[in-house]
């Protein structure tokens, strides 16, 4: 049997680390990236905020002229939640197959691009390149839930100002097949909770101005417009980024079979395309509440006012750049808006172009599944695209255009806005 190459060892090295949600072996994943900084020959950052599980660190590979807008590559370390019982293989193992199925929770989301990375640079190093722009490869703890901790707090910092980012790239999603995809912009998550008051007593009689009724007319809106945008996605064969999805996640009230409900509850995700107005769908939330009547309320459980596009025009040099690589690698792109979110709404909303890209192809999408997998075919040839990725855009050249490049707001919405429950009466 063949020897292993290092980069696959390295890579289920990583994948071994239990960096799980709800509790993860951050101490032990930043030991990891700490040596590997050292192997490689990259300065090692960290920067911790109020709470152990909060924090950003970062490598960096000092570019020849550190005064040009510098280049992040962004990946996070915490992973989804397991039932081992529904698993193959232990998800922690990163057993691989004869095949080279490697089985892992985080092969594909996302620790693969982390290290895929980093690997790309210490290729790059060891055949003498010398970077134009610095690259920052950035490592962050939460983005499975949310982010808050991570990116959030980490853009807001001095730390991150200093580092001068003009691009980044951090994650998309596998193909299951040849093509590969590449995002430019995500959907807004608004997760609302609406609540009704209503008139109670005894289950025989016909009450008047019940919760129930008032709850009634909010989940029929909310699912009608559910089927609006469903066949609308379907009938004009559109993307999941190009439409709004909105789907019942919650319910919640009652004390007994023959009590009518004094308060009822429901609580809807919805995924915002950029191509609407974050105002207009706001006052559709606020017309609800008042069709449905008295004594209703509504509270966002998340809300994110990011809706930055970065554009894919010839006018971007670093979407020029990346294109023109994955041409004559002879890849085909499949751009599109991101139907989830990742941390890269953070760094879009600052006005830093982003793309998310994840170079796994015909690969089924296990991301949060059970028995998660990449083949270790697929990761190594990610390692050579970013190998010819990289360098065309770390040595763009000062003198070209990069104002164009910016993001683009939808409605003049500013500010990532994550909100606690609050009440809008």
């Amino acid at each position: 049997m063949a020897s292993e190459q290092p980069s696959v060892t390295r890579f289920r090295e990583y994948l071994r680390i239990k960096t799980v949600q709800p509790d993860p072996d951050y101490e032990t994943a930043i030991t990891w990236l700490q040596n590997q900084a050292k192997e490689i020959g990259l300065e090692f950052n960290i920067v911790r905020f109020n709470s152990t599980d909060s924090f950003t660190l970062w490598l960096t590979w000092l570019g020849s002229d550190p005064s040009l807008k510098s280049v992040l590559l962004n990946s996070h370390i915490d992973v989804v939640p397991v039932d081992p019982s529904k698993w193959t293989y232990d998800p922690f193992s990163a057993h691989k197959d004869e095949r080279g199925n490697i089985y892992a929770r985080g092969s594909q989301d996302m620790k693969c691009v982390g290290i895929q990375y980093l690997e790309a640079i210490r290729v790059l190093k060891a055949q003498g390149l010398v970077p134009l722009r610095t690259v920052h490869v950035s490592f962050v703890p939460d983005e499975e839930v949310g982010g808050l901790k991570g990116m959030l707090k980490f853009v807001q910092t001095e730390d991150f100002r200093k580092l001068n980012v003009g691009f980044g790239l951090d994650e998309g999603v596998a193909n299951p097949e040849d093509s590969f995809h590449l995002y430019y912009g995500e959907r807004a998550i608004w997760q609302v909770k609406y609540t009704t008051r209503g008139q109670t007593g005894h289950g025989s009689l016909l009450h008047e101005n019940t919760a129930a009724e008032k709850i009634h007319k909010i989940i029929n809106k909310m699912l009608a417009l559910r089927e609006s945008e469903k066949a609308r996605f379907k009938e004009n064969n559109l993307q999941l980024g190009d439409v709004t999805t909105i789907n019942m996640t919650m319910l919640g009230g009652g004390l007994q079979p023959n009590v009518v409900p004094p308060e009822l509850s429901v609580v809807f995700d919805i995924r915002v395309t950029p191509n609407w107005k974050l105002s207009d769908v706001e006052k559709m939330l606020n017309d609800l509440k008042e069709e449905a009547g008295s004594e209703t309320t509504y509270e966002f459980f998340q809300r994110s006012d990011v809706t930055a596009t970065t554009p894919l025009t010839d006018d971007n040099p670093w979407w020029v750049a990346f294109k023109a690589t994955a041409d004559s690698l002879g890849i085909t792109l499949n751009t599109a808006i991101f139907p989830a979110a990742t941390d890269s709404r953070y760094i879009r909303d600052l006005g830093i172009p982003c793309l998310g890209f994840s170079p796994m192809n015909n690969t089924p999408i296990l991301l949060h599944d059970h028995d998660e997998f990449l083949n270790e075919n697929v990761y190594l040839r990610g390692i050579e695209i970013y190998q010819a990725i990289l360098p065309n855009i770390i040595n763009l050249p000062k003198s070209l255009n990069f104002a164009s490049s910016l993001p683009t707001k939808i409605d003049g919405c500013v500010g990532a806005v994550i909100e606690t429950p609050k009440s809008r009466s």
